[in-house]
């Protein structure tokens, strides 16, 4: 309860009915202008750790519900309904940096886009690469750079065109700004790049270098 009522302060609207919101290829769908989520690392779901994420009206729009017991081989990303859109697996291998896989919804054969941490001492601003697992795969790729940790990063295309940004939420008040700290943050999705997409890469960056991660940490394939 508690938790519910923290979450209202961010944004009352919490009982308003989702819109649909997004299909991975629908062009016909193109935003004209950014999408301001607020993102907040908690499930409403008691005895579970996810995420909740809302829309610029306080509606909800994407979910991360991560039960205690049970199957905990992959992350899914759902939508307010809870029906899947992503599923994000970790892929073990023998390398210096995390690599994550995202699939479209619970689909286990054919993936969309592979997230691998970026480890170079020349490039110390890059934090992950961002790329279609197949060249026919019409997303494009992607750099991420700034400190998640820091709720500071920006995601950009390969033309360098910034297409979101994870950034620190703040509310003014009459007697100052108020931070809502590390687990409410904001994510800024320009049109060039979907809404569903931008969150799966989130969920993948918070499993790269959170200090205390909570969901799964391991898949192999």
């Amino acid at each position: 309860m508690k938790a519910f009522q923290r979450m209202t302060k961010v944004h009352p609207n919490l009982a308003s009915p989702q819109r649909n919101l997004l299909q991975l290829t629908d062009q016909g769908s193109r935003r004209e202008e950014a999408e301001v989520l607020t993102v907040w690392r908690k499930s409403l779901l008691f005895n579970c750790s996810g995420f909740t994420v809302y829309d610029a009206k306080g509606n909800l729009v994407f979910r991360v519900d991560n039960y205690g017991s049970g199957c905990k081989s992959e992350i899914v990303l759902m939508d307010a309904t809870g029906k899947p859109l992503l599923s994000i697996r970790k892929k073990r291998q023998l390398s210096l940096g995390d690599h994550w896989v995202i699939y479209n919804g619970e689909d286990s054969t054919n993936p969309l886009l592979s997230v691998k941490h970026h480890v170079s001492m020349r490039h110390k601003k890059s934090l992950a690469d961002v790329t279609p697992f197949f060249p026919s795969s019409s997303s494009s790729s992607f750099m991420v750079e700034g400190s998640y940790m820091q709720r500071c990063c920006i995601l950009q295309n390969n033309e360098g065109q910034h297409v979101a940004e994870i950034r620190r939420k703040e509310v003014a008040t009459s007697s100052g700004g108020v931070n809502f700290g590390d687990d409410v943050f904001q994510l800024v999705v320009q049109p060039e790049i979907n809404m569903c997409l931008a969150m799966g890469i989130v969920i993948a960056l918070d499993q790269m270098t959170a200090s205390r991660p909570y969901l799964i940490r391991s898949w192999s394939s």
